[in-house]
């Protein structure tokens, strides 16, 4: 092994031993090995540094100032940090005395004099064992699964650059910022980083930043040792600690507390976490991604989120357009969230929406953005009993809703980052086209959902005489994304006609 080892696999080992020139031997051989040591000369030492600090596994020399010495730092070990992976050693090969090791709950024992090959051998099995734990809190977390599909759905014009801008991030090692309006997928889209990183098969461990208790919350990210306030009666690893390897998802960043954001910055500066009480430091390595709806920017201004921080985290800016710039993705994401809510796959489920229950989900607003569709087909799955899903099966408020005011201009912090695409300039009317007159794509057959869509545009765009602003505000679309289906469907108009 490596001194290049990386964070998640280093142990940090403890070892005593009252022979000095074996303490120095591993003083000097264990950071070779590409591990962390702290060693101690006798059970007193040991049981104080057991107080002060954790470890991943601990070797110990079972006879030192008194028989069995060893096994009293065993017991207080695990009592205090039960994860921690104990080795015996002894040079009297005693059968009875390893079998008490074993079951005072060590990992394994060796027989003095042994070879560091040895030593090495059992702190590669610790590793491997470590590994498959935190394998399984990854699939625990993926069986979690986050609220909405469980991959990005859509390949409208304005999903499809943060579709292929996660795709070219995922698998490095950059920290991300995520933000968007409430319900827009933003826990989605971390997890998408998640799942096509190095990182993939080690824990991801999402944090409501906006749900921590403040007076805990430097305890829930960081850990604490036993007895470091009051009601502290263990020791405690924080969300940090269990994201080890794998990577941390703030959410609802905004919500942070002050102070946490200092000893946030201390960690993504020099990747140590420092837990409530603990005297030294502990080194972790997690990725960073967070999401927020907040304007940080605004925040950074009004003094309340620090700038540096803002800077360390945006390393990669994605923003999340809401559904109703991306109303093209509305009937493929609504497929997904049924199915969903069913609990089968899209492809059993896809034909219980029909054209005209989609065209009611293309002509809502979507305030509450992908949240409020997942909770619309919740309701249409409960309501139409498993059959096909007509308008009567939706929530009143999408069947009949009411006006909502022009949505709001997005803050100047949040402009699309540099992946999003340029807007081409606006066409001009169709040729043929008079606002009056009625219109629809011309379809061989039964019109398909583009067309009903392109139908209803066109309406639109005729009601507001053929002003395009006001057609966009009240489609509930943006003007480039008006501008895209009106050049797509001159384009067809021309095809056809030629």
């Amino acid at each position: 092994m490596a001194l290049t080892t990386p964070a998640h696999h280093r142990l940090r080992l403890l070892f005593v031993d009252d022979e000095q020139h074996l303490r120095e031997f591993m003083r000097t051989e264990l950071p070779r090995l590409g591990h962390e040591v702290t060693v101690c000369p006798d059970s007193k030492t040991a049981l104080e540094v057991i107080r002060k600090a954790t470890f991943d596994a601990a070797i110990l020399d079972m006879r030192m100032e008194h028989d069995k010495a060893g096994l009293t730092v065993l017991s207080a070990l695990k009592q205090a940090a039960p994860d921690t992976e104990a080795v015996i050693m002894t040079g009297y090969g005693s059968t009875e005395t390893a079998v008490e090791a074993l079951r005072l709950g060590a990992f394994d024992y060796l027989t003095k004099p042994c070879k560091l090959s040895d030593i090495e051998a059992l702190l590669l099995r610790i590793q491997e064992k470590r590994k498959l734990k935190n394998k399984a809190a990854a699939l625990e977390t993926r069986l979690q699964s986050a609220e909405g599909p469980a991959g990005l759905v859509g390949a409208s014009p304005a999903m499809l650059p943060v579709q292929q801008f996660v795709e070219r991030i995922a698998p490095t090692e950059g920290r991300v910022l995520i933000t968007g309006e409430t319900g827009t997928g933003k826990e989605v889209v971390a997890r998408a980083l998640f799942g096509h990183s190095q990182r993939a098969d080690m824990p991801f461990v999402p944090v409501n930043c906006g749900a921590l208790n403040q007076n805990l919350a430097e305890s829930e990210l960081f850990g604490h040792k036993k007895n470091a306030f009051t009601g502290a009666d263990r020791d405690r690893k924080g969300l940090f600690e269990v994201a080890n390897g794998g990577t941390l998802f703030l959410d609802e960043l905004g919500e942070l507390d002050k102070n946490i954001q200092v000893k946030l910055l201390r960690f993504l500066e020099a990747g140590e976490i420092r837990p409530v009480g603990a005297n030294e430091p502990i080194i972790a390595d997690v990725r960073v991604i967070s999401a927020t709806n907040r304007d940080l920017r605004q925040m950074v201004a009004e003094g309340t989120f620090r700038e540096d921080l803002l800077f360390r985290l945006n390393m990669f800016h994605i923003h999340l357009p809401p559904l109703r710039e991306r109303k093209p993705d509305i009937p493929d994401l609504a497929r997904h969230l049924l199915a969903r809510a069913a609990k089968r796959p899209v492809e059993a489920v896809a034909h219980l929406l029909g054209p005209d229950t989609l065209q009611v989900l293309m002509n809502y607003h979507w305030q509450g953005n992908v949240r409020e569709l997942a909770n619309a087909m919740e309701y249409a799955w409960i309501v139409s009993g498993g059959q096909p899903i007509s308008p009567a099966h939706l929530p009143h408020d999408v069947r009949s809703p009411r006006p909502v005011a022009a949505s709001p201009t997005r803050p100047a912090a949040y402009e699309p980052p540099a992946y999003a695409a340029v807007p081409f300039p606006a066409p001009a009317a169709p040729a043929g086209y008079h606002p009056h007159a009625a219109h629809a794509p011309a379809t061989g057959g039964g019109k398909t959902l583009a067309d009903i869509e392109m139908e209803y545009i066109l309406q639109v765009y005729a009601k507001n005489n053929s002003n395009k602003q006001a057609t966009a505000a009240e489609l509930g679309i943006s003007l480039k994304t008006l501008y895209n289906k009106l050049h797509k469907y001159e384009e067809e108009r021309q095809q056809r006609a030629g």
